[in-house]
């Protein structure tokens, strides 16, 4: 009489499908996931595939919702440069993560700060006159890409000015450098459109827009810019026929790679250029702007809606009351929940409710205990696997 038992049988890792395989390694630590790049080579291919690691991302798109990450550019501890990831959602603003200075040792012809992230991505530039030298990198996979140069240098033009953008393209989902470039040896604040060029991470090279041209205009900060709704942000200006100096945002749909205006609140007795940058502000955009000793910021509260802009804060960048002997060096950027990271002059970073309660004069500030550099950023960051299938002129950073 023949037993009826049923055998259970062990599925070897091996034999998994691959829709499997990929519903579990989302759910694992980036550092567990590239260790398994080395246990065989269906693995590694599974895992370097493009079509995984933009399944790994918006995994961590999602998850990032409920554990914010916040970016804190160049820091200094024992003259030792890092770059660290606080967890904005703790009381103590504890550190997630952190990751060393990409290069050996800062060369003397210059230094790499950051200019911006997106999706785990850090974009680099060099700080150093005649250099072009720009980078994208990705800290937690290691890989370090280093962007070719780009068409409009000093070898081929004297004088120039590049303000830089990054970001990702939603309508073709590639990443793309952008340079505004405004050639000084011809300027002309009425008639000098600046000439745009576009790197794309999929192409590996630059171009020229020859449509959907800039308007006429200069930009005033090259290393402040903001990505938010797909589309890039900085500071500029224009001079109408009267000569007077009108300012606004100038704005670049990475997908549609055309450019837009969006125009920026009236500012009671103040006349000619400002001084200030834009930042994310929740959904929308926020202005950081000094003026006769003062910070104000204001915010779009409805994003590219003019009649939104509502003022939310204006401190004197000197106050006792506040910050004792210290004083504000410059505003940062916006945590999730409104609370605006502060800069004092000595490097001490604070966050300042601005939201609630009315009166400023018992507003809460907290000390992050967090030391800034002098090109310290803040941003939001999403931990991804993004270039980790590139190999092509790119570096390990391990």
């Amino acid at each position: 009489m023949s037993d009826n038992k049923t055998t259970n049988r062990i599925i070897p890792w091996g034999s998994l499908p691959d829709e499997i395989l990929t519903n579990i390694f989302v759910f694992l630590p980036i550092k567990s996931i590239i260790i398994f790049t080395s246990v065989s080579k269906a693995w590694k291919s599974l895992i370097k595939n493009p079509t995984f690691i933009s399944t790994h991302l918006n995994h961590s798109l999602n998850k990032n919702k409920n554990q914010n990450l916040l970016f804190i550019g160049l820091c200094s501890e024992n003259q030792k440069e890092f770059y660290a990831l606080h967890n904005e959602d703790d009381a103590d603003f504890t550190q997630h993560a952190r990751f060393d200075y990409p290069f050996r040792a800062p060369p003397y012809n210059g230094k790499y700060i950051v200019l911006g992230t997106c999706n785990g991505l850090l974009f680099l530039s060099k700080v150093f006159h005649g250099d072009n030298s720009l980078c994208l990198w990705n800290p937690c996979v290691g890989k370090l890409l280093k962007l070719p140069s780009p068409n409009i240098t000093y070898a081929k033009h004297r004088r120039f000015r590049a303000s830089l953008g990054f970001g990702f393209d939603p309508k073709t989902k590639d990443y793309k450098v952008i340079r505004v470039v405004t050639l000084l040896e011809s300027f002309d604040l009425e008639r000098t459109r600046p000439q745009v060029e576009i790197y794309t991470l999929s192409t590996g090279q630059w171009r020229t827009i020859t449509t959907g041209l800039a308007p006429i205009c200069a930009l005033y900060w090259t290393d402040r810019q903001t990505f938010i709704s797909g589309a890039l942000h900085w500071v500029a200006c224009f001079k109408d026929s009267d000569n007077n100096i009108h300012d606004f945002v100038l704005v670049f749909d990475l997908g549609e790679e055309v450019f837009h205006k969006i125009l920026l609140p009236e500012f009671p007795g103040h006349r000619g250029r400002i001084s200030g940058s834009v930042s994310v502000y929740r959904n929308s955009i926020a202005l950081f702007q000094t003026d006769n000793g003062f910070l104000h910021i204001w915010a779009m509260k409805e994003y590219d809606v003019v009649s939104s802009w509502t003022k939310l804060f204006s401190l004197p960048l000197l106050d006792q009351n506040f910050f004792g002997a210290n004083s504000i060096r410059t505003a940062l950027g916006f945590r999730r929940n409104g609370e605006v990271i502060l800069k004092l002059n000595g490097g001490r970073l604070i966050s300042v409710d601005l939201e609630t309660p009315e009166d400023p004069d018992t507003r809460e500030i907290k000390d992050l205990r967090i030391m800034g550099y002098e090109e310290t950023i803040v941003d939001y960051y999403v931990e991804s696997l993004v270039l980790l299938d590139k190999a092509t002129n790119s570096e390990d950073t391990y």
